[in-house]
């Protein structure tokens, strides 16, 4: 078995009694990426030189002190919307083909703080729009389950290299469902914070309302370390939020008994495929069956959820995107003057589902529309926050599926992107609230991983941690993806 599969508890009892050190963890995961990413495409940039040498200087440490960071020596996968100092962070654009930021997101240095080895950055839908990777400008990542399907998106490199083993865990951003969904594609855990727990510093923003970073795990456990480091009040975000950070870990009591559940009648709709469905009913059973009480509750305002978000975030994304113009970074192509220049840029550097959404945010923003489509859009977002509010009244968490369909084949859909579009249904809500949610495998469909979401009030992310880590522990755990299986 690979190191990597070992738990973070067997790795640092080994690091400590020196069986083990931050080097071999580092070159067992250069040696999973070398002989599986060719295949897996999860990897845009392998930074082995950077990683050897922060292994080597976690190693002095760990000699030296008895104390170790919760992350200590762990290979670690960065979204490559995450700035990297001297590091390439292109956002899976063709735009910042050339960008090296002077540096590091605050999750970056947290992860540093902890003891976490970066290997690289994650391929991703460009600048995050996208359901399936299949966006990104530089490759194509496949998903380690089924090589003909996609791993999910926009985190599909995050989810895809913790599937196959490449890595003991990575970092992801979510703004409609970008961690949770590849989550459940892969059959891996994915976590994302309420808005505010961990800083956005440093994340290149796509829409600034609803974006948020989170963890991709082996399983609830780890995302409750991940989460551990990664979060609390930072100065340099403005939107983060100065509320304690618990002790995530003591959550994890393996005990639900007592807690109230609530299963929003449109979530298990239509649309929903029945092996899915299926997976996540057999999933409410066993959370019944552990003492939860389960309760059908409604959301009346999701329908208008996919529609509302796709007003805001082209919108927030029209805005944000304004800034690449080929004058002060990224990639420049030249024009006979500086409009012409613009135009050239921009045309050729943004691919066309990034143009698609800056076309219809900018409308969305003009003169005459505002009021009809944005304005409008935010009160139904205020409307969709207090239905979930009404519930959290009356139940501690909310679940359901986390994707209606299993991971789909790569083509499928890219063609059609309403369809793609409709893949975020589940997860879309959660960010409108604001609220944090966890993907965590239920069993496979047709041979293919199926996540249940667990949603819990803002700043309740040990609930959801509880109820994940319980029902995980209750249920046989998926087997070990085809690719990820295979251990030179």
């Amino acid at each position: 078995m690979s190191l990597l599969r070992e738990s973070l508890k067997e790795i640092h009892k080994r690091l400590a009694s020196r069986e083990l050190s931050a080097r071999d963890l580092a070159e067992e995961s250069l040696r999973q990426i070398e002989q599986k990413d060719k295949e897996v495409g999860a990897f845009l940039l392998v930074d082995q030189e950077g990683a050897m040498e922060r292994a080597a200087k976690l190693d002095e440490q760990l000699a030296a002190e008895d104390q170790r960071g919760i992350l200590a020596a762990l290979p670690a996968g960065i979204k490559d919307n995450l700035c990297t100092e001297g590091v390439t962070t292109t956002c899976g654009s063709r735009l910042l083909a050339n960008y090296v930021p002077i540096y590091n997101a605050t999750v970056v240095d947290k992860l540093n703080e902890a003891g976490a080895i970066a290997m690289g950055k994650l391929n991703m839908d460009e600048f995050a729009m996208g359901s399936s990777t299949e966006n990104s400008a530089f490759k194509l990542t496949r998903n380690p389950w089924d090589l003909e399907r996609v791993p999910g998106g926009s985190s599909g490199g995050s989810a895809a290299a913790v599937a196959a083993g490449e890595v003991y865990f990575a970092l992801g951003s979510d703004t409609g469902g970008s961690i949770r969904q590849p989550a459940a594609f892969c059959g891996v855990v994915g976590l994302k914070p309420t808005y505010g727990r961990v800083s956005r510093y440093g994340l290149v923003a796509f829409a600034s309302s609803l974006d948020q970073i989170g963890p991709l795990t082996k399983n609830v456990e780890d995302a409750a370390y991940v989460l551990q480091a990664i979060s609390g009040l930072d100065v340099k975000d403005s939107t983060s939020a100065d509320v304690e950070v618990p002790d995530y870990l003591s959550a994890l009591t393996g005990e639900i008994k007592g807690l109230s559940v609530g299963v929003p009648k449109e979530m298990m709709g239509e649309g929903v495929s029945a092996g899915v469905r299926a997976r996540v009913e057999e999933a409410i059973q066993k959370l019944e069956q552990m003492g939860a009480t389960i309760k059908e509750v409604s959301l009346p305002h999701s329908e208008y959820a996919v529609a509302t978000y796709y007003l805001l975030a082209p919108a927030e994304a029209s805005s944000n995107l304004a800034r690449y113009d080929g004058v002060r970074y990224g990639v420049r192509k030249p024009g006979k003057n500086l409009l012409d220049m613009y135009l050239e840029t921009r045309s050729q550097g943004f691919g066309p589902e990034v143009k698609r959404r800056i076309m219809l945010g900018t409308y969305a923003l003009s003169s005459g529309y505002y009021d009809a489509y944005y304005l409008k859009a935010q009160k139904v977002r205020t409307l969709i926050r207090q239905d979930f509010e009404r519930i959290f009244e009356e139940v501690d968490v909310i679940v359901g599926p986390t994707a209606p369909t299993t991971a789909f084949k790569i083509g499928e859909k890219v063609d059609d992107p309403l369809t793609m579009y409709m893949n975020d249904i589940l997860t879309i809500p959660v960010n409108l609230a604001g609220l944090p949610a966890i993907s965590v495998p239920c069993g496979l469909a047709d041979g293919l991983p199926v996540g249940l979401q667990v949603i819990g009030k803002a700043f309740d992310e040990s609930t959801i941690l509880r109820v994940a880590h319980a029902y995980e522990q209750a249920t046989e755990r998926l087997p070990v993806p085809p690719l990820g299986g295979i251990e030179a």
